[in-house]
């Protein structure tokens, strides 16, 4: 799939095109970077952060939890907003992707589409490069300036990644949507005391509008909260794929999980926000 998507990716030292040739991928300009056997390609730079981004074991959590559907509701909400805004032409770009699981979900809605996950870990790439067919990855910095042609995604996708406001606005086509979603200050409530977690921010929505006043104008913005009941293997992981898990010893969490009930109802809640560029 890597092929199909060069078009819309750009040398990210020189920014010229790049082309697919002897399992290497190379710029007019002669610079040359490595595709991976999983099949993404890597464009670091070359003073970035070795291991930089999600582990190993965050990206298989993320896998796991996620491949059980307990994000399907969230992921059918991004798909109806991204859908309804697309841009006539153009990739779907999924920045800060992960393991790639709701960028694929919205291209299974758009056959005519390829989608382009965007992640500067390489175990979320690897996962991605084979979240669907239609899917390239690209392993990049997505504070700096992305490996994205000007006006290449028909639609960005952000959820719970990083929002990098001017490089978002430029990669974005003409009519294009940018669809951000952010935890609220309910999303698992039930554990965070609990288990320790990481609290979210009251002001999140006021700190994300402001990274990206600048570039977007915001349109709809809706809530989507569901509380299923969660096995203890699910909440384990819940907690090991995400921001908690840099801070929380996976032993400890267990302890803590142990004395939960089974299955225990958690609450997920986040909000979903569109974007439309600034002219």
């Amino acid at each position: 799939m890597l092929a199909d998507v060069l078009t819309y990716l750009r040398c990210p030292h020189c920014r010229a095109s790049l082309d697919l040739a002897g399992g290497m991928v190379r710029c007019t300009a002669g610079h040359a970077f490595d595709v991976a056997r999983q099949g993404y390609v890597n464009l670091l730079p070359g003073d970035a952060r070795a291991g930089a981004g999600d582990t190993a074991g965050m990206v298989r959590a993320r896998h796991d939890f996620l491949g059980r559907g307990h994000f399907a509701g969230l992921a059918d909400r991004i798909t109806e907003l991204a859908t309804a805004g697309l841009a006539a032409d153009g990739c779907v770009a999924d920045v800060g992707a992960g393991t790639g699981y709701h960028l694929a979900r919205l291209l299974d809605a758009l056959p005519d589409r390829v989608g382009l996950a965007l992640d500067v870990s390489k175990y979320a790439v690897r996962r991605a490069a084979r979240a669907h067919p239609r899917i390239g990855a690209a392993a990049c910095d997505t504070w700096r300036s992305l490996p994205v042609r000007d006006g290449a995604a028909a639609a960005v996708l952000d959820v719970f990644a990083p929002r990098n406001g001017p490089e978002f606005r430029r990669i974005l086509a003409p009519g294009g949507i940018l669809v951000v979603v952010t935890p609220t200050p309910r999303h698992l409530r039930e554990l965070v005391t609990t288990l320790g977690l990481l609290t979210v921010d009251e002001r999140k929505e006021e700190r994300v509008a402001g990274t990206l006043g600048g570039s977007f104008t915001a349109g709809t913005s809706l809530v989507h909260e569901e509380t299923p009941l969660l096995a203890h293997e699910d909440v384990e992981a819940l907690v090991a794929m995400g921001p908690s898990a840099w801070h929380t010893a996976p032993r400890v969490v267990a302890e803590r999980v142990a004395h939960l009930p089974n299955p225990v109802p958690v609450t997920l809640s986040v909000t979903l926000t569109t974007y439309r560029p600034v002219p």
